[in-house]
């Protein structure tokens, strides 16, 4: 399907903070920066990232994370401030792909390895308390922008400048928006939601508990 965009910047763990604000267990890893050089991908995780809450975060379904420059360019207009790469917590700053659009089970070449979107995320109140913004998960739920999560599909190493290819798109047509905006309350597709094959096992439960009540 060819090139679709580039990798403006890797992000990892920088500082490690806790305080009555990082969820259950008391630390955060949500302070991500920029790195120079390659950066592995292996074990479902990036390498030197770290994740505090592995209950709610990382794992084979969100083993990365990626968010469009667009829509943090989006947000600097909307709030007035300035926003560095990393800054929502993501791994991945892309440039050029609609991530918000992305196809659940729609796979990207970066690099040597292959990565596979499979979920948004959804913003918690670690989200909230690293910005000192109390207002930001009704003002991220509202802005419709998630960013993705993706599952690792072929290990590999990633760096600043690589090419972003989508070389498979499934043909359901499902996109990262489309769950999202289910999971906030728009429920007219969530039939079709459940039905795709390359959603996670937690969302699969939902949608078809929903599905029949």
């Amino acid at each position: 399907m060819g090139s679709n965009g580039s990798v403006l910047s890797v992000n990892i763990t920088s500082v490690v903070h806790e305080g009555a604000w990082t969820g259950s267990e008391g630390r955060t890893g949500i302070d991500k920066r920029s790195v120079d050089g390659r950066v592995i991908l292996k074990n479902n995780a990036v390498e030197g990232d770290v994740i505090a809450d592995r209950k709610g975060h990382g794992g084979y379904d969100a083993a990365v994370y990626a968010y469009a420059e667009e829509d943090l360019r989006w947000w600097e207009n909307e709030i007035g401030l300035s926003i560095a790469h990393g800054r929502f917590g993501e791994n991945l700053t892309t440039q050029g792909v609609d991530v918000t659009n992305a196809v659940i089970g729609e796979r990207w070449a970066i690099g040597s390895a292959i990565l596979e979107v499979s979920q948004p995320r959804i913003p918690c109140r670690v989200f909230a308390g690293f910005w000192e913004r109390p207002t930001l998960i009704k003002e991220f739920t509202n802005a419709g922008r998630p960013g993705s999560y993706l599952r690792i599909a072929q290990e590999g190493e990633i760096g600043r400048g690589d090419e972003v290819k989508i070389i498979y798109r499934p043909r359901h047509g499902i996109t990262i928006a489309d769950l999202y905006a289910a999971k906030s309350g728009e429920r007219s597709r969530i039939l079709e939601i459940s039905n795709v094959a390359e959603l996670s096992e937690s969302y699969r439960e939902w949608s078809k508990k929903l599905v029949k009540s």
